[in-house]
């Protein structure tokens, strides 16, 4: 920088006090016409460079800015990640379609100002006791006995204590949205005034944000546990911010190692759980626990009605002639003797139930696959004892049993001694069952063999109690007087 101050030093000087030309100057020092005359006359200084703007006026038409804004807008409309304008792309562009004379480099300070975005800056909120609760969905990873499959994880949060509550359901569906809402005000044992969500379609049938309108089983709801529904604005995540955290953090505490369960059920008793210990914690920059603020809230909400909202998807349905029960693309047995009655069926997020006259006939973990049957073998096994030469090819049979099972059945003298297998495996149960039967050393195995296992005769209780009995010594007096007409005594 030192030489270029000294060349200005004597274009200055030469310029302004000599009065020489910028074509004398040029020669005298031996530089350029083009560094005298930005030197000349003082409008530039060589210790500040004036950057590519300064020449932006002579290459940058409105014509080349407005195809800059439309490449990057028509990015933002498509929405398509991996096929994006660059810069790159951008500048190709202008020079194929628009004769673009400019470099490459004015481009790409021209778009990297147009995608600079101001950093979003939230509001702090603050929340009354019991005042609101936000809700949202997530997803997770689990090994349902054996299977690895993807579970819904429906979280709440109360907006004050910030106590929490999670339940997996195999869907994001509307039985699951109610249900999960119904359990979590028994979880917190009241409901808020207001429950914010986002505009889900299960929530919302039209409209978004303060505009939205609730679907009508969600307004049934809002109506008998007296909230208000308040939907968040679209892509505005930050309006329910407390319950979005909460679901990364059921993700990796609860989650993780990925739970291997047998049931739903199971999986839900421990993230409960894990819920309630959640009680114990106290967040930074609070004076009590989770749990101590919670009852605060707790007070503040409204009482639960006496009267439990019922969440599922109810249909009235005849049983078939294979004593199945069609119900959302799917059958599901019940127990032979409602054969050709009707029966009602609840589906819930996770579960069918079957009702005849106000009682439970069946239960079910919801199939959300199509044209799938599932059978009880209990529901059979009286029909089987009458027809023991289906035994073999009943579905309700090979569907219920081990293969290994099925083969110790083979090996018996005939189908009516399968058919009495079947009938312990239904009293017993299959764990109990194969106990003992791998207690026979005999291989000749048989049924009675198997029965002798599991109802012992001889155990040590039997041999060892006694019984006392009185007996009365008969008055026979009585009797006599009563024949003679005597009152009895």
């Amino acid at each position: 920088m030192s030489i270029e101050v000294d060349i200005y030093e004597k274009i200055r000087h030469l310029y302004e006090h000599e009065g020489k030309s910028q074509r004398a100057i040029s020669k005298i020092l031996g530089v350029s016409r083009n560094t005298v005359k930005k030197y000349c006359d003082g409008s530039h200084v060589p210790w500040e460079r004036q950057g590519k703007s300064g020449r932006r006026q002579y290459v940058i038409t409105d014509e080349i800015m407005e195809f800059i804004k439309s490449c990057l807008a028509s990015d933002e409309a498509e929405n398509i990640k991996k096929q994006k304008h660059t810069a790159k792309r951008i500048y190709d562009r202008l020079v194929d379609e628009k004769a673009f004379k400019g470099g490459e480099s004015t481009i790409r300070e021209i778009v990297a100002k147009l995608k600079e975005k101001q950093k979003k800056v939230f509001i702090p909120l603050s929340y009354e006791p019991g005042e609101a609760i936000q809700i949202d969905w997530g997803e997770a990873t689990i090994y349902l006995a054996g299977k690895k499959i993807k579970v819904n994880l429906f979280c709440m949060r109360e907006c004050y204590s910030a106590d929490i509550y999670c339940r997996a359901f195999y869907r994001q569906n509307e039985e699951s949205f109610l249900e999960g809402q119904i359990t979590g005000f028994e979880y917190f044992d009241g409901a808020p005034k207001r429950m914010i969500f986002d505009n889900a379609k299960v929530a919302v049938k039209e409209g978004f944000g303060v505009h939205a309108k609730a679907q009508d089983r969600y307004k049934a709801l809002s109506a008998h546990y007296a909230f208000k529904c308040e939907f968040t604005n679209i892509a505005a995540g930050h309006e329910k911010g407390l319950v979005e955290g909460l679901v990364g953090w059921v993700r990796r505490n609860i989650l993780v190692p990925i739970p291997r369960v047998a049931t739903m059920d199971e999986l839900n008793a421990e993230i409960l759980r894990r819920c309630l210990k959640y009680r114990e914690h106290q967040i930074k920059g609070r004076e009590q626990t989770v749990g101590k603020m919670a009852l605060t809230a707790r007070v503040r909400m409204t009482q639960l009605p006496r009267y439990r909202f019922d969440p599922s998807k109810s249909i009235t349905a005849r049983v078939d002639d294979f004593s199945t029960v069609r119900f959302d693309y799917n059958h599901y047995s019940v127990p032979v003797k409602y054969a050709g009655k009707e029966v009602s069926v609840k589906g819930y997020g996770n579960e069918v139930v079957m009702f005849h006259r106000n009682t439970e006939i069946a239960r079910y973990q919801r199939c959300y696959q199509r044209r799938q049957t599932k059978y009880r073998l209990e529901h059979y096994i009286d029909l089987i004892e009458k027809r023991p030469r289906s035994v073999f090819n009943a579905k309700p049979v090979k569907s219920n049993i081990s293969a290994e099972l099925l083969e110790i059945g083979k090996r018996l003298s005939g189908p009516r001694e399968m058919v009495k297998l079947l009938r312990l495996l239904v009293d017993y149960g299959e764990d109990k069952l194969m106990s003992a039967i791998d207690s026979i050393q005999n291989p000749e195995i048989s049924v009675e063999q198997i029965r002798a296992y599991l109802i012992p005769v001889n155990t040590p209780a039997k041999i060892h109690s006694r019984i006392d009995i009185k007996v009365t010594k008969p008055q026979l007096n009585k009797y006599d007087n009563l024949m003679s007409g005597g009152a009895a005594v």
